[in-house]
């Protein structure tokens, strides 16, 4: 009984450090759709290993946060390659929402990708228990991978 009441105590002064990223291809298109979510605060303090100079005292009281700055942050901090290209995604939408921050990005790409390799370096600076969650949805394939600091790339194959 004691074993059942520690673990949620526990868990709640223990800090998630968890990220998700979804990557889907828009059917017939030369296109991806990704998704991106995170805590905010520890954005902010990943931002901040990017780009040292900047202050962020502004964003983080506003809650606001620039798209062009969102788009160098994770362009920078997730490579994804198609068919052994690296891409380049552009932000369409940033919301902050409960201290969360929710990205919806669009890659050009080829329409007939055969493989996907993921390089994923989100707060991999700060937390040696980080998780780095990505989905992906690729000519009715569907994968899933676990990224950490130690393992933070992986590559997929996928056919029709």
């Amino acid at each position: 009984m004691l074993k059942i009441l520690i673990l949620p105590i526990f868990l709640i002064f223990h800090p998630v450090h968890v990220t998700l990223t979804t990557i889907d291809q828009v059917q017939g298109a030369d296109s991806m759709k990704v998704f991106f979510r995170m805590y905010y605060d520890d954005f902010l303090l990943d931002y901040k290993l990017f780009d040292s100079d900047r202050s962020l005292a502004k964003l983080s009281v506003n809650q606001t946060f620039p798209a062009d700055l969102a788009n160098k942050y994770f362009n920078n901090r997730i490579h994804i390659y198609v068919n052994n290209k690296l891409l380049k995604g552009n932000v369409l939408t940033v919301i902050i929402l409960d201290n969360e921050i929710f990205l919806n990005l669009l890659y050009r790409s080829d329409k007939d990708p055969k493989k996907i390799k993921i390089h994923n370096q989100v707060l991999i600076g700060l937390y040696s228990d980080q998780t780095n969650m990505v989905f992906i949805n690729i000519n009715k394939n569907e994968e899933a991978m676990r990224l950490t600091p130690e393992h933070d790339k992986e590559s997929w194959s996928f056919n029709k």
